[in-house]
């Protein structure tokens, strides 16, 4: 029988290799920004075109390399970063395993221009699919110059699984903001299909950060700084009123590289506990610097995900240092923050001696004496004025006034005035409408409801072309950051074929003077928020269904939310327009809008 173990060929290892490091454009973009801070780059300009599948482009004027260093840049765990194993535990670069570069080449075509300064002409490499295509001496300027184009060309499979190009430019962006904000002194553009989104100069961090997500940043950031013998913390905090219902400025640097940590996370959310309106995120920007050898960062192929020795240390210090630091700013109660110097955080140690506290106490004192020793405690009539407890029995009559009042609102809305239909109708838990039907007990969810009925209004009216809108008496102006202005943008038409009037006014900024009339008077600004999020996850590429995926996005956006309180009319009105929809049992995305529980089933539970 002859053997079946085989060494796999070089490029079906590569390919394998760019499963975990290429996951999708931005994972290439990323990993070319990073080459370039590291050869110690002033400039990047970062060129995008069709959200990467067409060309990723990062030109920077680093150091270049030579032509055999070139060459040998594509090799598998070929780097300059390291050369033994204790060096993994001392890594200040960013790129250091040496697969990022043999991976792209595995699954695209790869064109490389570089020169050293020294050197007097550069060197061109062209590589697709692993398979060297040519070197040759060629004129360019110092520097590097990566030009990717067709991922994934080789790799059907995973390019058919790319998404939306909408969503896929949003992860190329996010990576540009943690590039541009781990280092605010480069300068750094970002082109996209030949509309430049970002051109940052360098700057300070907090005008870097106003740079990326828009001027109404410079009001709401308040800065952080702690310092102790196991991390230190600077950056920005944003005030718990500027705080947003969807994720996207929340950011964490160690040794200036981003990462990403849910512990700490929950360490930041704890401390802006009970000062954060319902079911928001406070933005942040932090920058932690830590011993080398106290962080690992070689526990995935990304690199985002950093293991700390001392974890549960740095949760207390963040902890700490957050909630001072909205203290000192009046964003949280506080007692007194204003003394001299830093407050020193301390971390409890194994070995640390606690002392329990003693607690002093009078057996003597009684409650019912004044201080002064004096009489006991009794209600005096004052000259001329009586007691302030002498007319304690009105407090029961404004008591019985209200339980009238209350009485009387729940009778002009359920009682005998009101349409009987509506007295089967019952809300539970300010989230299900419960209704008794023939056959048993039917339950509506009624946020799915909604956005059937808005969905269904939405796409007719797109149809149609004939949007019912709702003009808005004072318009509002938004600033957006350039990444979503530039998705709006590309979807502007469509949203106007929905309702909405929007005019342009240049510097990412807009005006909305009027919303669809299906929609709540709620903030358009909130509104645009939701759904640029919603339509950047779930929206489509093909003109008909980026037709329904808007309305849809929109749809989910406009919806009530758990929580809100339906009176018997509101909740009858829901449930007649939900049965008139084409299909009410579900919404646009195939959830589940209403369930009956059958009559037998309710009676067996008492058999």
């Amino acid at each position: 029988m002859s053997d079946i173990i085989k060494l796999l060929p070089d490029s079906v290892a590569n390919q394998i290799a760019a499963g975990e490091v290429i996951q999708r454009p931005a994972s290439v973009a990323k990993e070319l920004m990073e080459n370039a801070i590291d050869a110690g780059a002033s400039t990047i300009k970062v060129n995008i075109k069709e959200a990467g599948r067409t060309l990723i482009q990062v030109i920077d004027d680093g150091c270049g390399m030579s032509p055999s260093d070139a060459r040998l840049a594509f090799e598998r765990h070929a780097t300059s970063k390291i050369s033994d194993a204790k060096d993994l535990f001392a890594i200040r670069t960013l790129g250091f395993r040496g697969e990022a570069l043999a991976s792209v080449a595995a699954i695209a075509e790869v064109d490389l221009k570089t020169r050293r300064v020294e050197d007097e002409l550069g060197t061109e490499i062209r590589i697709h699919g692993s398979e060297l295509k040519g070197q040759e001496p060629v004129s360019c300027p110092p520097g590097s110059n990566f030009m990717v184009r067709n991922l994934f060309y080789n790799v059907p499979a995973r390019r058919k699984f790319l998404k939306a190009n909408t969503t896929e430019f949003r992860h190329i962006a996010y990576e540009f903001y943690r590039v541009a904000l781990t280092n605010p002194e480069l300068s750094i553009s970002l082109t996209h299909n030949q509309t430049e989104i970002y051109s940052l100069p360098p700057a300070q961090i907090k005008q870097r950060i106003i740079n990326v997500f828009g001027k109404h940043m410079s009001q709401v950031l308040i800065p952080i700084q702690t310092e102790t013998g196991i991390v230190q913390i600077h950056g920005y905090l944003g005030k718990p009123e500027a705080a947003r219902k969807t994720f996207g400025e929340q950011f964490f640097f160690v040794n200036r590289r981003y990462m990403r940590h849910p512990y700490f996370h929950k360490a930041i959310m704890e401390a802006y506990e009970q000062v954060l309106p319902p079911d928001t995120v406070p933005s942040y920007f932090l920058y932690m610097e830590a011993a080398t050898e106290s962080i690992d960062i070689n526990i995935h192929p990304t690199k985002t995900e950093v293991k700390f020795e001392d974890e549960r240390y740095i949760y207390q210090i963040l902890h700490a240092a957050v909630r001072e630091t909205l203290g000192r700013h009046s964003m949280v109660p506080s007692l007194d923050f204003n003394k001299e110097g830093d407050i020193d955080i301390p971390v409890l140690r194994k070995d640390t001696q606690i002392n329990i506290p003693r607690e002093r106490i009078n057996p003597d004192y009684n409650p019912f004496e004044e201080e002064n020793g004096g009489q006991p405690y009794q209600v005096r009539e004052q000259t001329g004025k009586q007691s302030r407890y002498s007319h304690w029995e009105s407090l029961f009559e404004d008591i019985e006034k209200a339980e009238r009042k209350i009485s009387e609102a729940l009778e002009e809305n359920v009682g005998p005035g009101a349409d009987r239909r509506e007295s089967n109708l019952f809300q539970f838990k300010q989230k299900y409408i419960l209704l008794a039907v023939k056959s048993g007990l039917m339950v509506v969810d009624q946020q799915r409801a909604h956005q059937r009925i808005l969905y269904d209004r939405l796409h007719l009216a797109a149809a149609q072309d004939s949007p019912a809108v709702q003009q808005d008496l004072f318009p509002r102006q938004v600033e957006l950051n350039a990444a979503d202005h530039a998705v709006l943008m590309e979807i502007f038409n469509d949203i106007c074929k929905l309702g909405f009037d929007i005019r342009e006014l240049g510097d990412h900024s807009i005006e909305i003077t009027g919303i669809p009339a299906n929609l709540s008077d709620e903030d358009p600004s909130i509104w645009l928020d939701h759904f640029l999020k919603e339509f950047k996850e779930k929206g489509g590429d093909i003109r008909g269904e980026r037709d329904r995926m808007i309305a849809s996005a929109l749809a989910r956006t406009g919806a009530i939310k758990p929580g809100k309180v339906l009176m018997p009319r509101e909740m009858r009105e829901l449930l007649d327009q939900l049965f008139a929809c084409s299909e009410p049992g579900f919404t646009p995305d195939g959830k589940t809008v209403f369930r009956i529980l059958p009559l037998d089933d309710i009676d067996k539970m008492f058999n």
